[in-house]
């Protein structure tokens, strides 16, 4: 079912109704939840074949992160949902994958909604899923539209024992996901910067049509990427303002620093938005001189033949006394006539700087 569809079908319902949005990845199967539950001292990773499994690692005091990989599946995240005590209009939310960048705090969970932006290896085009996390006291869920996992930096740092994250809360875990995709995002303007320097390259030879069609899809992509990276600055100083108890004292000053990252991304988006509009004008300048040099060159041949055909139009006349078609060297004298003139305009353009 297309994203259009399923936009539909959700006319009429109650809000809190769930209607997957958006289409499924190809080859998508069942949904995959993964476990991580861990603290300074321990570390368990597992699958899961259903929420109901997950009901002992919450009572546990540990950290505990479950991944769910594939949101067409409305009955196991109604499910999930209803484990965690999440409020249906957030599940709503989870299952369209069409959502703005937000924050929401409740009372006793925080809700965030991201795009996640990641070049595709084999292509280098961008890809772009929505990314939902659930945060609570001691646990955090997060929903993910396809199988490649955006979160793997996480993993590495949970499993290595590296930074603050085994010995932190739950706060700073969420913290922790949601500076990753801004990390991507800085991933993905550095691609995108790469494929502006060759078009530029491109643009400073002979552009033709495929360098107008590649320079309208770079701004397609970059204001998709603009689109997901503008309201991260309000979705994290949101975050930040708040006063929830979720949220440890030491966990917001990291919240700072990736509000500054977050405004760096939109600056660095802005710029090249600003430089690809330069360089639209700089094609259709290119292309505007090359049709000017095409027009003088044929502006200076019309210049050139307007006297000789002058010459040949007279001397066809059909007039019965032109004393010129009776003499012997009229012929020569006429070719002589128009050479020469051809000959003077063309060193008087050159002598111009004209051709």
């Amino acid at each position: 079912m297309t994203a259009a569809r399923s936009r539909a079908a959700k006319t009429g319902l109650p809000p809190g109704t769930l209607v997957h949005v958006g289409a499924p990845p190809e080859g998508a199967g069942a949904p995959t939840l993964r476990l991580m539950d861990y603290g300074p001292e321990h570390l368990k990773e597992r699958d899961l074949a259903g929420p109901e499994e997950l009901g002992p690692y919450l009572a546990a005091d540990s950290v505990t992160w479950v991944d769910v990989a594939g949101v067409h599946d409305v009955e196991l995240v109604a499910r999930l949902g209803a484990l965690l005590g999440a409020h249906p209009l957030v599940l709503e939310d989870v299952v369209n994958t069409h959502q703005r960048p937000k924050a929401e705090v409740f009372t006793d969970h925080w809700f965030i909604v991201v795009r996640a932006a990641r070049a595709d290896p084999a292509t280098g085009a961008l890809e772009h899923q929505q990314v939902s996390l659930l945060a609570g006291r001691g646990w955090v869920v997060t929903f993910r539209e396809r199988p490649d996992d955006v979160f793997d930096p996480v993993r590495e740092r949970i499993r290595g024992g590296r930074g603050r994250t085994r010995g932190a809360g739950a706060d700073y875990l969420a913290y922790a996901l949601v500076d990753v995709v801004v990390d991507h995002y800085f991933a993905a303007l550095e691609l995108l910067d790469e494929r502006t320097e060759a078009l530029e390259e491109e643009l400073l030879g002979r552009p033709g049509p495929e360098t107008l069609a590649a320079i309208h899809a770079l701004k397609r992509e970059m204001l998709t990427l603009r689109k997901a990276a503008w309201p991260l600055r309000e979705l994290v100083g949101a975050l930040e303002r708040s006063d929830s108890p979720l949220l440890a004292p030491a966990t917001r000053p990291y919240l700072r620093d990736l509000h500054d990252h977050a405004v760096q991304v939109i600056e660095a988006s802005e710029s090249q938005r600003e430089v690809l509009a330069g360089y639209l004008d700089i094609y259709l300048s290119a292309v505007s001189n090359r049709m000017n040099e095409v027009m003088k060159v044929l502006t200076i041949i019309a210049t050139i033949f307007i006297p000789l055909t002058f010459l040949a139009g007279v001397y066809g006349m059909n007039f019965e006394v032109m004393p010129e078609l009776h003499w012997p060297w009229a012929y020569p004298a006429l070719w002589g006539a128009m050479l020469a003139t051809a000959g003077g305009l063309t060193w008087w353009f050159r002598r111009k700087g004209w051709l």
